[in-house]
């Protein structure tokens, strides 16, 4: 009896000592290995990829969107407008998630319906000349881009808001347009915050 107990207590020893040897070496040693290789490969992603102001403030990441309301609620005239999101109370990190709305749901039928109309009216263009990435949320709900065509829409909106010419805010837009990922991976895209960022600095 006094053999089978030293060999139940032994076993337990070892498999204690192995569960606090591999907890040490694999959840706190290995995670700052891989921290540390991150923050001097990548350190801008390793960081969040944080946007700053021009004064060094940090203004968010370049990897969630933002909206640019009013305290109401409204969209600020003056600025890009980010496509919609079903993150929480919107772009909430904390709450990525889509709608999982199927495309025949009656509410997001209607939700459509209804942003395509407030967005024609809002930026002076035909219903029709609304894409789809302006009335949709993205499945993270976190998505900082928009489409080369929904920026197109609202060119004329934020250049007479800001009194800056078409053309000029065009070649604002074309600098902060991204092409796919090694050439072929995903799909040409305009990152909203850094857009917005820009407009706010032009002529500082």
């Amino acid at each position: 009896m006094n053999t089978q107990a030293r060999g139940i207590g032994r076993t337990i020893w070892v498999a204690t000592r192995t569960m606090a040897l591999l907890t040490a070496a694999l959840g706190v040693g290995y995670t700052l290995l891989i921290t540390g290789i991150g923050h001097v490969a990548l350190p801008g992603q390793a960081s969040g990829s944080i946007i700053t102001s021009q004064d060094g403030d940090p203004v968010g990441s370049s990897l969630i969107g933002q909206t640019f309301t009013d305290a109401d609620g409204n969209p600020i005239p003056e600025y890009f407008q980010s496509r919609p999101s079903a993150a929480g109370d919107g772009y909430d990190g904390g709450a990525s998630s889509g709608s999982n709305y199927g495309p025949e749901n009656e509410d997001l039928i209607a939700a459509i319906s209804e942003r395509k109309a407030q967005i024609a009216t809002f930026n002076g263009v035909p219903e029709d000349d609304v894409p789809a990435d302006a009335v949709t949320a993205s499945a993270s709900g976190l998505d900082p881009h928009i489409s080369p065509a929904y920026a197109e829409i609202q060119i004329a909106r934020v250049a007479s808001a800001r009194g800056i010419t078409e053309r000029e805010l065009r070649e604002l837009v074309a600098a902060h347009t991204n092409a796919p990922d090694l050439g072929y991976l995903g799909e040409t895209r305009v990152n909203v915050l850094e857009l917005n960022l820009a407009l706010d600095e032009w002529g500082d």
